[in-house]
């Protein structure tokens, strides 16, 4: 019976993401998925995000309001938790993991960290964020980054790792406002 039940949250799992994670109506989609992840108002998931949630708990990955994450990104929640703030921009082919390997173990144990994403943050394109990290508030993360270390508050970071490369001066009152009719893979 117990693998009877663990065969059919996997096929879930297989499901959202190859069929209801590539309908190209956003309203539909983002319907679909109210079960499976906590999204907030006038958040936006694009086609082809990539989640991942061994665990099947509703609450693993988290995201705020008036958020966007673009198609080709991977959403992790088989770790730690996956917390993403309000007004979060998450470009196109991010990846975000809240589990990797122990580099030192003999048998490649596995990590498990939180993930933070704090409010009006930037990721750009090619982004790596690895477990562990904390995202603070504003910050910009230059595309191809790989994020190993907390980004401090209104810091722009690029380079693998990524080192701060300057600080954010613009006002973070603004609101995202993007939510296409159609998305189309």
């Amino acid at each position: 019976m117990k693998q009877i039940v663990l065969f059919l949250k996997s096929l879930r799992l297989y499901l959202i993401n190859k069929l209801v994670l590539k309908i190209p109506f956003p309203h539909l989609r983002n319907f679909l998925l109210k079960g499976y992840l906590i999204k907030g108002k006038r958040s936006n998931i694009m086609s082809s995000v990539t989640v991942l949630n061994k665990t099947f708990k509703r609450n693993k990955i988290q995201i705020g309001d008036n958020c966007i994450v673009n198609s080709g990104c991977i959403l992790d929640g088989r770790g730690g938790y996956l917390k993403i703030g309000n007004n979060v921009d998450i470009a196109k082919g991010v990846w975000i993991f809240t589990v990797g390997h122990d580099p030192h173990s003999d048998i490649h144990d596995t990590i498990s960290k939180d993930v933070v994403i704090e409010d009006s943050v930037w990721i750009a394109s090619r982004a790596i964020i690895l477990p562990g990290v904390t995202i603070g508030k504003g910050s910009v993360i230059a595309a191809g980054s790989v994020v190993t270390k907390d980004v401090p508050p209104k810091s722009i970071v690029g380079g693998n790792p990524a080192k701060i490369i300057g600080e954010r001066r613009s006002s973070l009152e603004y609101r995202n406002n993007f939510f296409p009719y159609l998305d189309m893979i």
